[in-house]
Protein backbone atom coordinates (compact mmCIF):
# COMPACT_ATOMS: atom_id res chain seq x y z
CA UNK A 1 0.00 0.00 0.00
CA UNK A 2 2.84 2.74 1.13
CA UNK A 3 4.58 1.71 -1.92
CA UNK A 4 1.74 2.23 -4.40
CA UNK A 5 0.67 5.91 -2.55
CA UNK A 6 4.13 6.75 -2.99
CA UNK A 7 4.07 6.46 -7.16
CA UNK A 8 0.31 7.71 -7.04
CA UNK A 9 2.20 10.82 -4.73
CA UNK A 10 5.36 11.03 -7.10
CA UNK A 11 3.66 11.05 -10.69
CA UNK A 12 0.69 13.58 -9.63
CA UNK A 13 0.45 16.17 -12.34
CA UNK A 14 2.43 19.35 -11.72
CA UNK A 15 -0.61 22.09 -11.03
CA UNK A 16 -0.73 25.29 -13.85
CA UNK A 17 0.70 27.88 -11.31
CA UNK A 18 3.27 25.71 -9.59
CA UNK A 19 3.87 24.99 -13.49
CA UNK A 20 4.34 28.58 -14.37
CA UNK A 21 6.53 29.48 -11.24
CA UNK A 22 8.75 26.45 -11.99
CA UNK A 23 8.94 27.28 -15.28
CA UNK A 24 10.02 31.07 -14.23
CA UNK A 25 12.95 29.90 -12.24
CA UNK A 26 14.51 27.21 -14.80
CA UNK A 27 14.57 30.22 -16.89
CA UNK A 28 16.74 32.01 -14.69
CA UNK A 29 18.72 28.83 -12.84
CA UNK A 30 22.10 30.98 -14.71
CA UNK A 31 20.85 33.80 -13.11
CA UNK A 32 20.85 32.16 -9.63
CA UNK A 33 24.00 30.56 -10.03
CA UNK A 34 25.71 33.84 -10.94
CA UNK A 35 24.57 35.29 -7.80
CA UNK A 36 25.97 32.03 -5.76
CA UNK A 37 29.13 32.13 -7.34
CA UNK A 38 29.10 36.05 -6.81
CA UNK A 39 28.66 35.16 -2.87
CA UNK A 40 31.30 32.34 -2.96
CA UNK A 41 33.45 34.85 -4.13
CA UNK A 42 33.33 37.22 -1.51
CA UNK A 43 34.97 34.77 1.08
CA UNK A 44 33.82 35.59 4.80
CA UNK A 45 35.08 33.37 7.61
CA UNK A 46 33.59 33.64 11.18
CA UNK A 47 36.62 35.80 12.68
CA UNK A 48 37.27 37.98 9.98
CA UNK A 49 34.68 41.31 10.69
CA UNK A 50 35.70 43.44 7.91
CA UNK A 51 35.28 40.69 4.94
CA UNK A 52 31.99 39.64 6.92
CA UNK A 53 30.90 43.58 6.93
CA UNK A 54 31.82 43.57 2.75
CA UNK A 55 29.86 40.51 2.22
CA UNK A 56 26.60 41.46 4.20
CA UNK A 57 27.09 45.22 2.76
CA UNK A 58 26.94 43.69 -0.79
CA UNK A 59 23.95 41.93 0.02
CA UNK A 60 21.89 44.65 1.99
CA UNK A 61 22.33 46.83 -1.63
CA UNK A 62 21.02 43.39 -3.02
CA UNK A 63 17.90 43.00 -1.05
CA UNK A 64 17.01 46.54 -1.06
CA UNK A 65 16.93 46.99 -4.13
CA UNK A 66 14.20 44.55 -4.01
CA UNK A 67 12.35 47.09 -2.24
CA UNK A 68 13.53 45.56 1.72
CA UNK A 69 14.67 48.09 4.24
CA UNK A 70 18.03 46.57 5.81
CA UNK A 71 19.61 47.76 8.93
CA UNK A 72 22.77 46.23 10.78
CA UNK A 73 23.35 45.02 14.34
CA UNK A 74 26.62 45.72 15.52
CA UNK A 75 28.63 42.94 16.45
CA UNK A 76 31.74 42.97 18.75
CA UNK A 77 34.33 41.21 17.80
CA UNK A 78 32.47 39.43 14.93
CA UNK A 79 30.98 40.51 11.78
CA UNK A 80 27.67 43.01 11.61
CA UNK A 81 24.54 41.02 11.46
CA UNK A 82 22.10 41.83 8.73
CA UNK A 83 18.33 42.10 9.48
CA UNK A 84 15.85 42.98 6.34
CA UNK A 85 12.47 43.70 6.25
CA UNK A 86 9.47 43.53 3.64
CA UNK A 87 6.35 45.20 4.21
CA UNK A 88 3.77 43.26 2.42
CA UNK A 89 0.67 43.72 1.23
CA UNK A 90 -1.25 42.49 3.86
CA UNK A 91 -1.06 42.52 7.87
CA UNK A 92 -0.15 39.72 10.18
CA UNK A 93 2.85 38.99 11.48
CA UNK A 94 6.18 37.98 9.01
CA UNK A 95 7.73 35.25 8.27
CA UNK A 96 11.15 34.66 9.36
CA UNK A 97 14.11 33.82 6.74
CA UNK A 98 17.30 32.77 8.57
CA UNK A 99 20.87 31.98 7.74
CA UNK A 100 24.10 33.54 8.25
CA UNK A 101 27.16 35.27 6.51
CA UNK A 102 30.38 33.50 7.70
CA UNK A 103 32.17 30.14 6.51
CA UNK A 104 34.72 28.10 8.36
CA UNK A 105 36.80 28.87 5.76
CA UNK A 106 40.38 31.13 6.33
CA UNK A 107 40.56 34.36 4.06
CA UNK A 108 42.54 33.00 0.79
CA UNK A 109 41.05 29.49 0.74
CA UNK A 110 39.70 30.95 -2.95
CA UNK A 111 43.22 30.27 -3.81
CA UNK A 112 43.38 26.80 -3.64
CA UNK A 113 39.55 26.08 -3.74
CA UNK A 114 38.41 28.14 -6.44
CA UNK A 115 35.10 28.98 -7.18
CA UNK A 116 34.26 26.71 -10.57
CA UNK A 117 31.00 24.70 -12.69
CA UNK A 118 31.55 21.58 -13.71
CA UNK A 119 30.23 18.21 -13.58
CA UNK A 120 26.43 19.97 -13.15
CA UNK A 121 27.67 21.40 -9.73
CA UNK A 122 28.51 24.66 -8.87
CA UNK A 123 31.91 24.22 -6.32
CA UNK A 124 33.55 26.36 -3.94
CA UNK A 125 34.01 27.49 -0.08
CA UNK A 126 30.94 27.96 1.09
CA UNK A 127 28.58 27.09 -1.87
CA UNK A 128 26.59 24.77 -0.25
CA UNK A 129 26.87 25.96 3.41
CA UNK A 130 25.43 28.42 2.86
CA UNK A 131 25.51 31.22 0.45
CA UNK A 132 23.55 28.86 -1.78
CA UNK A 133 20.65 29.90 0.52
CA UNK A 134 21.20 33.49 0.38
CA UNK A 135 21.26 33.29 -3.68
CA UNK A 136 17.36 31.22 -2.85
CA UNK A 137 16.35 34.16 -0.60
CA UNK A 138 17.18 36.65 -3.01
CA UNK A 139 15.20 35.25 -6.36
CA UNK A 140 12.63 33.69 -4.39
CA UNK A 141 11.73 37.33 -3.71
CA UNK A 142 12.26 38.37 -6.98
CA UNK A 143 10.05 35.94 -8.34
CA UNK A 144 7.45 36.80 -6.22
CA UNK A 145 7.77 40.64 -6.87
CA UNK A 146 7.73 39.54 -10.51
CA UNK A 147 4.13 37.96 -9.52
CA UNK A 148 2.43 40.64 -7.24
CA UNK A 149 4.33 43.55 -7.97
CA UNK A 150 6.04 46.08 -6.00
CA UNK A 151 5.26 44.19 -2.80
CA UNK A 152 5.51 41.02 -1.35
CA UNK A 153 2.42 39.24 -0.64
CA UNK A 154 2.86 38.94 3.22
CA UNK A 155 5.20 40.58 5.66
CA UNK A 156 8.67 39.34 5.51
CA UNK A 157 11.59 39.39 7.73
CA UNK A 158 15.49 38.26 6.38
CA UNK A 159 18.02 37.81 9.39
CA UNK A 160 21.87 36.78 8.66
CA UNK A 161 23.89 36.30 11.31
CA UNK A 162 27.78 36.33 11.25
CA UNK A 163 28.60 34.05 14.16
CA UNK A 164 26.61 31.06 13.34
CA UNK A 165 29.58 29.18 12.82
CA UNK A 166 30.92 29.86 16.05
CA UNK A 167 28.11 29.28 18.56
CA UNK A 168 26.20 32.25 17.63
CA UNK A 169 26.94 33.97 20.79
CA UNK A 170 26.28 37.80 19.45
CA UNK A 171 23.32 37.13 17.37
CA UNK A 172 20.97 34.64 19.28
CA UNK A 173 19.27 37.38 21.20
CA UNK A 174 18.24 39.00 18.22
CA UNK A 175 17.21 35.54 16.47
CA UNK A 176 15.09 34.75 19.51
CA UNK A 177 13.34 38.46 19.56
CA UNK A 178 12.60 38.52 15.82
CA UNK A 179 11.32 34.85 16.41
CA UNK A 180 9.16 35.50 18.81
CA UNK A 181 7.27 38.45 16.61
CA UNK A 182 7.49 35.74 13.51
CA UNK A 183 4.36 33.65 12.18
CA UNK A 184 7.24 30.79 11.41
CA UNK A 185 10.66 30.60 10.55
CA UNK A 186 12.27 29.06 7.71
CA UNK A 187 16.03 28.31 7.87
CA UNK A 188 18.15 28.41 4.47
CA UNK A 189 20.93 26.30 6.08
CA UNK A 190 21.39 23.27 3.01
CA UNK A 191 18.99 19.94 2.90
CA UNK A 192 20.32 16.87 4.09
CA UNK A 193 21.18 14.91 1.40
CA UNK A 194 21.43 14.13 -2.37
CA UNK A 195 18.00 13.79 -2.03
CA UNK A 196 17.04 17.33 -0.53
CA UNK A 197 15.50 16.29 3.14
CA UNK A 198 14.51 19.22 4.61
CA UNK A 199 15.15 19.10 8.62
CA UNK A 200 12.18 18.53 10.87
CA UNK A 201 14.37 17.78 14.04
CA UNK A 202 18.28 18.83 14.83
CA UNK A 203 20.38 17.66 18.10
CA UNK A 204 21.44 20.54 20.36
CA UNK A 205 24.81 20.81 21.23
CA UNK A 206 26.81 21.42 24.70
CA UNK A 207 30.61 22.16 25.02
CA UNK A 208 32.45 21.99 28.08
CA UNK A 209 35.95 21.67 29.55
CA UNK A 210 37.50 19.16 31.98
CA UNK A 211 40.39 20.52 33.90
CA UNK A 212 42.61 17.84 36.32
CA UNK A 213 45.00 19.25 38.50
CA UNK A 214 47.36 16.92 40.06
CA UNK A 215 50.91 17.60 41.49
CA UNK A 216 53.84 17.42 39.58
CA UNK A 217 57.40 15.47 40.26
CA UNK A 218 60.27 14.27 38.48
CA UNK A 219 59.62 10.86 36.80
CA UNK A 220 62.96 9.45 37.93
CA UNK A 221 63.75 10.82 40.93
CA UNK A 222 60.62 11.66 42.58
CA UNK A 223 57.86 9.25 40.70
CA UNK A 224 56.19 8.66 44.29
CA UNK A 225 55.70 12.34 44.50
CA UNK A 226 53.51 13.18 41.48
CA UNK A 227 50.14 12.61 40.84
CA UNK A 228 49.35 12.46 37.20
CA UNK A 229 46.78 14.52 35.80
CA UNK A 230 46.93 12.60 32.78
CA UNK A 231 46.19 9.70 34.31
CA UNK A 232 43.48 10.61 36.13
CA UNK A 233 42.13 12.64 33.17
CA UNK A 234 42.41 9.66 31.18
CA UNK A 235 40.10 7.30 33.73
CA UNK A 236 37.73 10.16 33.49
CA UNK A 237 37.31 10.22 29.67
CA UNK A 238 36.42 6.18 29.71
CA UNK A 239 34.18 7.08 32.28
CA UNK A 240 32.16 9.99 29.96
CA UNK A 241 32.73 7.45 27.27
CA UNK A 242 29.70 5.35 29.28
CA UNK A 243 27.68 8.07 29.74
CA UNK A 244 26.75 7.67 25.60
CA UNK A 245 22.88 6.58 25.41
CA UNK A 246 22.33 6.17 21.43
CA UNK A 247 18.78 5.22 21.71
CA UNK A 248 18.16 8.57 23.60
CA UNK A 249 20.23 9.83 20.82
CA UNK A 250 22.55 11.32 23.98
CA UNK A 251 26.63 11.26 22.63
CA UNK A 252 29.68 12.77 24.08
CA UNK A 253 32.68 13.28 22.09
CA UNK A 254 36.30 14.17 23.95
CA UNK A 255 37.80 16.15 20.45
CA UNK A 256 40.34 17.64 22.28
CA UNK A 257 42.73 16.47 24.94
CA UNK A 258 46.00 18.50 26.44
CA UNK A 259 48.65 18.09 29.24
CA UNK A 260 52.09 17.53 30.79
CA UNK A 261 55.09 19.63 29.61
CA UNK A 262 57.88 17.08 28.80
CA UNK A 263 58.35 13.43 29.10
CA UNK A 264 60.45 13.23 32.37
CA UNK A 265 57.85 15.38 34.56
CA UNK A 266 54.32 13.41 35.83
CA UNK A 267 51.92 16.22 34.68
CA UNK A 268 50.30 18.61 37.27
CA UNK A 269 47.41 19.68 34.55
CA UNK A 270 45.49 18.33 31.67
CA UNK A 271 42.00 19.29 30.36
CA UNK A 272 39.80 17.53 27.98
CA UNK A 273 37.19 19.92 25.53
CA UNK A 274 34.01 17.74 25.23
CA UNK A 275 31.57 18.07 22.46
CA UNK A 276 27.78 17.31 23.90
CA UNK A 277 25.16 16.07 21.54
CA UNK A 278 21.25 15.86 23.07
CA UNK A 279 18.19 14.78 21.10
CA UNK A 280 15.65 15.64 23.49
CA UNK A 281 15.51 19.03 25.71
CA UNK A 282 14.40 17.54 28.98
CA UNK A 283 17.79 15.88 28.65
CA UNK A 284 20.14 19.05 29.17
CA UNK A 285 19.88 19.77 32.84
CA UNK A 286 20.45 15.64 33.39
CA UNK A 287 23.84 15.44 31.53
CA UNK A 288 25.36 19.14 33.19
CA UNK A 289 24.70 17.63 36.13
CA UNK A 290 26.34 14.34 35.83
CA UNK A 291 29.03 16.29 34.31
CA UNK A 292 29.39 18.32 37.38
CA UNK A 293 29.16 15.67 39.33
CA UNK A 294 32.28 13.79 38.11
CA UNK A 295 34.48 12.69 41.37
CA UNK A 296 38.36 12.60 41.05
CA UNK A 297 39.15 8.39 40.82
CA UNK A 298 42.47 9.27 42.54
CA UNK A 299 41.50 11.77 45.79
CA UNK A 300 44.76 13.81 45.58
CA UNK A 301 43.91 15.47 42.22
CA UNK A 302 41.15 17.97 41.71
CA UNK A 303 38.90 18.42 38.68
CA UNK A 304 36.98 21.50 37.49
CA UNK A 305 34.20 21.26 34.49
CA UNK A 306 33.11 24.66 32.75
CA UNK A 307 30.79 24.77 30.05
CA UNK A 308 26.91 24.15 28.97
CA UNK A 309 24.48 23.28 26.32
CA UNK A 310 24.90 26.48 24.10
CA UNK A 311 22.33 25.41 21.44
CA UNK A 312 18.62 23.47 22.78
CA UNK A 313 17.75 20.53 20.42
CA UNK A 314 14.92 21.11 17.56
CA UNK A 315 12.40 18.67 18.17
CA UNK A 316 9.88 17.91 15.87
CA UNK A 317 6.76 19.44 17.31
CA UNK A 318 3.59 19.36 15.87
CA UNK A 319 4.07 22.99 14.71
CA UNK A 320 7.10 21.87 13.19
CA UNK A 321 4.87 18.68 11.62
CA UNK A 322 2.63 20.67 10.09
CA UNK A 323 5.08 23.61 8.49
CA UNK A 324 6.69 20.20 7.36
CA UNK A 325 3.40 18.93 5.46
CA UNK A 326 2.77 22.47 4.25
CA UNK A 327 5.97 21.99 2.36
CA UNK A 328 5.12 18.80 1.18
CA UNK A 329 1.91 19.83 0.11
CA UNK A 330 3.96 22.35 -1.62
CA UNK A 331 6.41 19.74 -3.33
CA UNK A 332 3.96 17.77 -4.46
CA UNK A 333 2.01 20.38 -7.27
CA UNK A 334 5.67 20.84 -7.87
CA UNK A 335 6.22 17.56 -9.21
CA UNK A 336 8.50 15.79 -6.64
CA UNK A 337 8.39 14.29 -2.77
CA UNK A 338 10.01 16.40 -0.20
CA UNK A 339 11.23 14.13 2.65
CA UNK A 340 12.44 14.61 5.93
CA UNK A 341 15.61 13.88 8.19
CA UNK A 342 16.53 14.34 11.93
CA UNK A 343 20.37 15.49 11.85
CA UNK A 344 23.16 15.79 14.93
CA UNK A 345 24.35 18.97 13.90
CA UNK A 346 22.95 22.44 15.38
CA UNK A 347 21.88 25.78 13.52
CA UNK A 348 20.03 28.66 14.67
CA UNK A 349 16.74 26.94 13.99
CA UNK A 350 17.18 25.39 17.15
CA UNK A 351 16.66 28.68 19.18
CA UNK A 352 13.44 29.39 17.50
CA UNK A 353 12.15 25.63 17.30
CA UNK A 354 12.75 25.44 21.15
CA UNK A 355 10.23 28.87 21.76
CA UNK A 356 7.88 26.78 20.05
CA UNK A 357 7.89 28.96 16.73
CA UNK A 358 7.33 26.49 14.40
CA UNK A 359 10.23 26.15 12.17
CA UNK A 360 11.37 24.38 8.89
CA UNK A 361 15.17 23.97 8.18
CA UNK A 362 17.27 22.40 5.66
CA UNK A 363 15.78 24.47 2.39
CA UNK A 364 18.95 25.76 1.05
CA UNK A 365 20.86 24.22 -1.49
CA UNK A 366 21.21 20.65 -2.38
CA UNK A 367 24.57 19.18 -2.60
CA UNK A 368 27.62 17.43 -0.60
CA UNK A 369 30.43 18.46 1.03
CA UNK A 370 30.26 21.28 3.82
CA UNK A 371 33.13 22.25 5.34
CA UNK A 372 35.09 20.03 3.15
CA UNK A 373 37.62 20.72 -0.22
CA UNK A 374 34.66 19.15 -2.17
CA UNK A 375 31.56 21.35 -0.99
CA UNK A 376 29.47 21.96 -4.42
CA UNK A 377 25.60 22.34 -4.78
CA UNK A 378 23.42 20.29 -7.46
CA UNK A 379 22.60 23.49 -10.01
CA UNK A 380 19.77 21.16 -11.33
CA UNK A 381 17.80 21.55 -8.11
CA UNK A 382 17.92 25.15 -7.76
CA UNK A 383 14.75 25.83 -9.46
CA UNK A 384 12.01 23.65 -7.55
CA UNK A 385 14.40 24.78 -4.27
CA UNK A 386 13.42 28.43 -5.07
CA UNK A 387 9.46 27.35 -6.51
CA UNK A 388 9.56 25.74 -2.37
CA UNK A 389 10.85 28.54 -0.69
CA UNK A 390 8.34 31.39 -2.94
CA UNK A 391 5.61 29.26 -2.40
CA UNK A 392 5.85 28.73 1.12
CA UNK A 393 6.39 32.69 1.77
CA UNK A 394 2.96 33.06 0.28
CA UNK A 395 1.57 30.32 2.81
CA UNK A 396 2.69 30.11 5.97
Amino acid sequence: MKKAHHKARASSPISPESAKRLSYFHERTGEIVQTIRQLVEVESPSDDKSAVDNLGSLLAGRFEKCGGHAKFHRAQGFGDHLQVDFAGKRGGKPVLLLGHLDTVYPLGTLATMPCRIADGRLWGPGALDMKSGIGLMLHAIEGLLTQHGDDLPRPLTILLVSDEEVGSDSSRRITENLARNSSAVLVLEPSYGLRGAVKTARKGVGEYTLKVTGTAAHSGLDFEKGESAILELAKQITAISKLVDIKRGLTLNVGLIRGGTRTNVIPAEATAALDVRIARKGDAAGIDRTLRSLKPFNRKCKLQITGCINRPPMERTRGVGTLYQTATEIARQLGWKLEEAAVGGGSDGNFTAALGIPTLDGLGGVGEGAHAIHESIVISELPRRAALLATLIEKV
